[in-house]
């Protein structure tokens, strides 16, 4: 099979490893900037913007792929698998309306609202400044702020812990009133990956994203920071009441997107607030979650394209997805100054980085040598039999790293869990 990956950072690096592991499955790629992992498997690559829907159906063309797999989100919102699709490639990823599901967070709150799916907490939406403004004038207490567009995950606002009322004013008019405003969830949070092929759903192990920039989460949000699963595929801190209800409410959002005409192929993300009263939905993704695609990646066992044709073609079956019982942890090596001002340019030495696997992300290769881009640069994954085992090699990894450049911790330590644990008990 010949299969074309969209997007060239640590997640789509992620995909195309695990699609190397059939060494009948050729690779090829578009990507905006060369990853140098992506780069030493595909046969061929394309350099151009990941929205650049006529060069990437053209180069499909000239691939002769049959199939493909969207990994960044921007893609899905220009309409890459409608092009695609109607090239006659089949797509893990969907449509661009039904991935409306991540690209419109008013979309995605009103349908849960239309056909009366659990896990929806308040809302309010607005398309008017004015009207946002008033409505932020007039509400007391702590308040979510979210633009109804793609942000990567940094766009949301918390009034009462991260901006006070004037703030929450100035983001309002700095997004130009296209908002909602949600209640805020308190909790913990763990994401729910699924493989849906328009009915059916298979879910992956949980997995749990550190957002903040610095240890202690601390700091500004980023795209994430490193993300842990354990082997049981469970996290401590979600019962398995708790997990089943979340799965439901995916089943529910893909049954509510077939009967509203929007079949939903690809990867579903859930991300979901673990709260006193169960899980509620903070927001779904259409594609992998980076960092978390390294971690159930790393774990897949089973044929990754027998899972893109089990998608593509509606027979998706739970018998032939399987992962290996091992703990991961992920760990993001980022440049100094990131997100807000990242260093740019700066020479980096891997060092030894011994047994953990290696991700490369939005990262320079000049000659041999590697050098800081604008994002995060390398992920480091430990796989073992604990969690303790695999967050020592992910750290080992990436303290070796010499540059302009740093990581948390904390990610994936019993210090950190054991918090995570308490936290959920106090609040049940």
């Amino acid at each position: 099979m010949k299969i074309l990956v969209v997007g060239g950072g640590g997640r789509e690096h992620a995909i195309v490893s695990a699609l190397s592991r059939n060494s009948e499955t050729e690779i090829h790629s578009v990507m905006a900037r060369k990853n140098p992992g992506i780069a030493r498997i595909a046969r061929k690559i394309c350099l151009t913007k990941e929205i650049d829907l006529a060069r990437i159906t053209a180069f499909a063309r000239e691939t002769g792929v049959t199939h493909a797999i969207i990994g960044p989100e921007a893609p899905l919102e220009a309409g890459v698998v409608d092009e695609l699709a109607a090239a006659g490639v089949a797509c893990v990823g969907p449509t661009k309306a039904a991935a409306r599901i991540e690209t419109d967070k008013a979309f995605c709150r009103d349908l849960m609202t239309h056909h009366h799916i659990s896990g929806n907490p308040a809302y309010r939406v607005f398309h008017d400044t004015a009207e946002a403004i008033a409505f932020v004038k007039d509400h007391d207490g702590d308040l979510a702020i979210k633009p109804i567009g793609l942000t990567g995950g940094k766009g949301v606002r918390i009034m009462g812990e991260q901006v006070d009322r004037a703030g929450a004013i100035a983001y309002v008019k700095q997004i130009k009133g296209d908002v909602v405003f949600e209640e805020r969830l308190k909790g913990e949070e763990f994401t729910l990956q699924a493989f849906v092929d328009g009915s059916h759903i298979i879910p992956m192990p949980l997995v749990q994203d550190h957002k903040r920039a610095f240890e202690g989460d601390t700091g500004p949000n980023t795209g994430g920071m490193g993300s842990y699963s354990m082997p049981d595929h469970m996290l401590p801190f979600v019962s398995r009441k708790d997990y089943t209800a979340a799965l439901s409410i995916m089943a529910s959002v893909v049954a509510a997107m077939a009967k509203d005409g929007h079949p939903y192929k690809g990867i579903l993300y859930g991300q979901f607030m673990n709260t006193a009263n169960g899980p509620k939905v903070i927001e779904f993704n259409a594609r992998f979650g980076d960092p978390e695609a390294m971690n159930v990646l790393t774990l897949l066992s089973s044929d990754l394209t027998d899972v893109v044709t089990g998608i593509t073609e509606g027979t998706l079956s739970a018998s032939k997805v399987a992962f290996d019982h091992a703990a991961t942890v992920c760990k993001y090596v980022v440049p100094v100054g990131y997100p807000a001002a990242p260093k740019i340019g700066r020479p980096l030495n891997l060092g030894k980085t011994g047994d953990a696997i290696l991700y490369y992300a939005n990262v320079e290769e000049r000659d041999g040598r590697l050098f800081t881009l604008t994002s995060r640069t390398l992920a480091f994954v430990g796989k073992a039999d604990t969690l303790a085992g695999a967050e020592h090699i992910a750290e080992q990894a990436a303290s070796a790293v010499k540059g302009s450049v740093h990581h948390r911790r904390d990610i994936g330590t019993q210090t950190l869990l054991n918090r995570r644990i308490a936290h959920m008990k106090e609040l049940q």
